[in-house]
């Protein structure tokens, strides 16, 4: 968010980052006032909502990862006080589990590492370019 910001504040300048979130309109008077205070505050929302939607969305994917991951391990725990072949069983299939789980959340760390580095570009193309 800061990098965006900051961007498009060094391409324009403070006042003209600002006027730049809302597209040029021949509005005159009180309508054209009220309109565009309103576009305003509504891309602004949506500047500081992109944002927060990538983070949440980042931090979701590595949070449900992880606890999958947790869950899929407790199951040896679970069953450690039961017969010997039936805990060796559930550490085989456990550890097998949590393998295959980690080259796919490799995978979806990759993707959405790439997918984070190209909303960033774009988000940031679209400070430096107003519309």
């Amino acid at each position: 968010f800061a990098m965006v910001v900051g961007a498009g504040i060094q391409e324009h300048g403070l006042l003209g980052y600002v006027k730049s979130l809302v597209p040029h309109m021949e509005l005159k008077g009180v309508l054209g006032i009220i309109l565009k205070l309103m576009l305003w505050l509504i891309e602004f929302a949506g500047l500081c909502i992109k944002h927060a939607v990538l983070a949440v969305r980042l931090m979701a994917n590595m949070f449900a990862g992880h606890l999958v991951l947790a869950v899929i391990l407790s199951f040896i725990a679970a069953v450690a006080n039961f017969w010997l072949i039936l805990w060796f069983g559930v550490t085989i299939a456990s550890v097998a589990g949590q393998i295959a789980l980690m080259m796919l959340e490799l995978f979806v760390a990759f993707l959405q590492a790439y997918i984070f580095t190209f909303l960033a570009a774009l988000f940031i193309g679209m400070s430096v370019h107003a519309h």
